[in-house]
């Protein structure tokens, strides 16, 4: 049952490489296995059945905010272990029989709950009872079922940022008028793509996108091997390419989180056996110091974690 909930959307440090580190956390993230809380000492305290995700959010009480099958959006209750709200995006609000997926989401302020509804190219905001509250139309320059969108998170500016995968680019959409107000293409770096989803591959198709306080935005470039931070004139002023951390070798970078100190924390998700799954940062030494390595146990395709010890404190 989870107690208490500090959170971040991020990793911790388990496995033999942890007993050097400083840094250890607990976290929530979905595995092989399905659903699982990991404590620092590697115990597994809380796990429940549950197939692949995109997204994963800790809500205020404690419920936890997913995905369900490839369309579905629910709201657990993790002392339950009981689904207490379900929304699905293949049958409701006008997509019946069209082909939809959802691979983002979020609890808004109000209560209402933002999906990211890929294929039918749409933002909703929805309340508790299903009903649409506000729709705003997506840009797609390459439509895409399966990767019109990744994450897409709200800004305390009153507006979204879309990760738009398979246009290997951000767009930021006003919350009121639904207009592309910013946008930014991943660069390739010079590189030419090259399909797949492990270390071998090389794209921009990107998953994460976040509005740090500065203005500026941080940048998961999912098979680009790294992160980048951009300013409002989209000068590229950090970056973490593949084979920067010592020892570590980047695949598909997945969720990103900045922690209160300043480090971040980062996906690593398709990068095989020997590689960690998450791996938190020191921004300006670059220097790990504290990952995930959990392969055998939690499988290669890990893309969603939070960080249980840091709630309420993450940069969103």
């Amino acid at each position: 049952m989870f107690t208490v909930f500090r959170v971040v959307l991020g990793v911790a440090c388990l496995g033999a490489f942890s007993s050097s580190l400083a840094a250890e956390h607990t976290v929530l993230l979905h595995g092989k296995t399905g659903l699982v809380k990991v404590e620092p000492n590697g115990d597994i305290s809380w796990q429940m059945d549950w197939g692949g995700i995109h997204d994963l959010h800790l809500l205020p009480g404690g419920n936890l905010l997913t995905r369900e099958g490839r369309t579905g959006v629910v709201e657990i209750d993790p002392a339950k272990k009981e689904v207490v709200w379900r929304y699905d995006s293949a049958k409701q609000n006008g997509n019946e029989g069209k082909a939809v997926e959802v691979h983002a989401f979020e609890r808004l302020q109000d209560g209402s709950t933002m999906i990211a509804e890929s294929g039918v190219a749409r933002i909703i905001e929805v309340d508790q009872d299903g009903v649409i509250q506000r729709t705003i139309p997506l840009t797609v320059d390459h439509p895409d079922t399966h990767s019109d969108t990744r994450l897409v998170r709200s800004t305390p500016q009153g507006s979204y940022l879309v990760a738009h995968e398979a246009d290997g680019k951000v767009r930021e959409y006003d919350r009121k008028s639904g207009k592309v107000i910013w946008s930014y293409d991943v660069p390739l770096f010079g590189q030419e793509p090259k399909p797949g989803h492990g270390p071998e591959a090389y794209g921009n198709r990107l998953f994460a996108a976040l509005r740090l306080p500065s203005g500026n935005t941080l940048i998961a470039t999912g098979n680009g091997h790294g992160v980048i931070e951009v300013t409002p004139a989209k000068e590229v002023v950090y970056q973490i390419q593949q084979s920067d951390l010592s020892g570590i070798k980047l695949a598909w970078v997945t969720t990103l989180e900045v922690l209160p100190g300043g480090n971040l924390v980062i996906g690593n998700c398709h990068a095989g056996p020997g590689q960690p799954l998450l791996v938190e940062i020191d921004r300006e030494s670059k220097k790990v110091v504290w990952t995930l390595d959990r392969f055998d146990d939690f499988g290669n395709n890990v893309s969603n974690s939070l960080l249980v010890d840091m709630a309420g404190k993450s940069i969103r």
